[in-house]
């Protein structure tokens, strides 16, 4: 198996975040009436994530596994995602769709695969077909963090009963943030995982109007949590919003 590899982040810097070009996308060149929402690269998918990423009822391709390298793309407006996933496949046949989503205004697409490479090539042709650059991302910002500590019985059973993920276990600290766009809520709930793997992922809302990810576990594994998921995603370089 090709070594795994930390896929660089997005570039630093701003622009426009439609194609330049007046001709339609794929072949015939850049697509300016596409724009580029998020471009984001997660690297080593942590296991609880990945098994995440791989339910039915989120991956309606091909399961992700720990380990993998993924691409999450979002446009508007929402079926220019399929001119995204016709550039992927045909560039790059070896790289899996897991998750392809047509929502009210956006479309979202991720792929992943064992090889970093593999990836980043699907991602050029992505970005080249859109006429867009990885930067042109929109810059992540939090709208909301809080740590709930020794959570009760009741609060736990009725919050279990939306979860997408693991339980929450009474009397455990419960991390719950939000952030826009709402992608940016795997980018924060991967890193969360593999700098605190002790903790359960309870529930990642990752499309919407909003991201939204509650952690579990003990006092000092969610202190970990918490400062890593600021941290990358101050590191990441985009628009405003």
């Amino acid at each position: 198996m090709t070594p795994r590899s930390q896929t660089p982040a997005a570039a630093t810097g701003t622009g426009p975040a439609r194609g330049a070009s007046p001709a339609g996308g794929g072949p015939s060149g850049p697509d300016p009436q596409v724009e580029l929402r998020v471009y984001l690269s997660i690297p080593e998918l942590a296991l609880q994530f990945a098994a995440y990423l791989g339910t039915p009822t989120r991956a309606r391709g091909y399961p992700a596994r720990e380990g993998d390298t993924a691409l999450i793309v979002e446009v508007a407006p929402a079926l220019a995602i399929e001119r995204v996933i016709d550039l992927a496949l045909k560039a790059v046949p070896e790289v899996e769709p897991g998750i392809h989503y047509v929502e009210r205004q956006f479309g979202v697409l991720e792929v992943h695969a064992a090889d970093p490479a593999i990836v980043q090539r699907a991602g050029d042709a992505i970005l080249e077909g859109i006429g867009a650059q990885a930067h042109h991302t929109l810059r992540p910002r939090l709208t909301y963090m809080d740590v709930v500590r020794d959570v009760t019985d009741q609060h736990a059973v009725i919050l279990n009963r939306n979860r997408e993920a693991s339980m929450l276990l009474p009397g455990q600290s419960l991390l719950v943030v939000e952030m826009v766009p709402a992608l940016f809520a795997a980018a924060a709930a991967n890193a969360a995982e593999r700098v605190a793997p002790a903790l359960t992922l309870v529930h990642v809302s990752m499309i919407g109007a909003a991201g939204r990810l509650y952690m579990a576990g003990e006092d000092s594994d969610i202190v970990l949590a918490r400062e890593e998921i600021g941290r990358v995603l101050a590191a990441v370089a985009g628009r405003e919003h």
